[in-house]
């Protein structure tokens, strides 16, 4: 009749007064040894104990689980859950409540956890902005303090001021608008003009803007072999090319001298392309794999800034990829090399 495990309120009522009728009676018995009198003490005391026992187990503790549900759930109770608080809740065991409000704290310290981190990546991601801001700020207010206070007059000096103070504007506004594109990806402002093209033509485009910054490290690129049978795929063909632009020129930039550049492309599930653009260089840290898609994260401070970028370079990349509804990621090994990689659609028939 009970579950040993755990009881309901009107188990645990009916059992109490159970063991308080059956002694009573047998002692009412004992004085007065008249069955049907021991009997009818049974029934009384048995009713009128499970009354009062379940009585107070509703009011005085059932209540104030009513109010504790209540509570963690934080809310007015609709209909639905005043339906759930009379008739289903007085039927759980004090072990299912005690399960449903662990079950709820685990998820309101999960939850605690992802905003903690999420603190720490905002107050990181402020200071790292900060930092990317004040640098040319402060590199533009030195030259044109110095100007101001005389070199304006010295040609060999006015000219040099002035192209450094042009390039670290260019760096602002690369910022700016950096910040600007992420800002429109992850709101849905930026729309997306999908269309059928062929992804290795795209590459070798890219791979030709990019020819003469890849020549002055000795870098080749090229297609991996067995990946050259053209493969069409639908997408916002300028977006994927920036992808691609990132990808490839962090590769220069971070690959080694005379190095190789290797891209490949690899058909799926018939639904979805697996672009890859691989490198020879030093490799990225396990340590920094998963966090190298948050704005301004650099595995190396000094060297990141010293190749130049604003660092929002790869989280663009992020957003382009999962406002197509894909997903990109990157696998990478000390002094051997990384391969970053992200998948699209396959053509879309007319």
């Amino acid at each position: 009749m009970f579950s040993q495990k755990n009881f309901t309120p009107q188990q645990l009522s009916a059992l109490t007064a159970l063991m308080l009728s059956v002694p009573v009676s047998l002692g009412i018995f004992i004085i007065k040894p008249v069955w049907w009198i021991a009997l009818v003490s049974l029934g009384i005391i048995f009713l009128g104990s499970f009354a009062l026992i379940s009585f107070t187990l509703q009011t005085f503790i059932y209540r104030k689980i009513k109010l504790i549900y209540k509570l963690i759930y934080q809310t007015k109770a609709s209909k639905r859950e005043e339906f759930y608080y009379k008739n289903i809740l007085p039927q759980k065991g004090i072990d299912e409540v005690r399960e449903d409000v662990e079950k709820w704290a685990e998820q309101r310290k999960a939850e605690i956890e992802v905003l903690q981190r999420n603190e720490s990546y905002r107050k990181e991601f402020l200071q790292n902005l900060s930092h990317e801001l004040k640098t040319p700020i402060f590199a533009i207010q030195g030259y044109v303090d110095t100007l101001l206070n005389g070199a304006l007059e010295n040609p060999e000096v006015n000219k040099k001021f002035l192209a450094s103070t042009s390039r670290n504007i260019d760096r602002l506004v690369n910022l700016v608008d950096d910040l600007d594109e992420i800002s429109k990806l992850e709101s849905g402002e930026q729309l997306l003009f999908q269309q059928n093209f062929v992804i290795q033509d795209l590459v070798k485009e890219v791979y030709e803007s990019l020819v003469m910054k890849a020549e002055k490290k000795g870098i080749k690129c090229i297609i991996k072999k067995g990946c050259e049978q053209p493969l069409t795929v639908y997408a916002d063909k300028e977006k994927i090319r920036q992808v691609l632009i990132n990808l490839v020129d962090n590769a220069i930039k971070y690959g080694k001298q005379n190095g190789i550049i290797e891209s490949s492309f690899y058909k799926m599930d018939g639904k979805t392309i697996l672009v890859e653009i691989s490198d020879d260089g030093s490799g990225i840290a396990e340590e920094h794999l998963n966090r190298i898609f948050e704005r301004f994260y650099r595995t190396d401070l000094a060297r990141s800034r010293k190749v130049g970028g604003s660092g929002l370079g790869l989280s663009i990349c992020k957003h382009i990829i999962e406002a197509h509804g894909q997903t990109i990621h990157v696998r990478s090994t000390i002094d051997v090399g990384t391969t970053f990689g992200f998948t699209l659609p396959k053509r879309k028939e007319n």
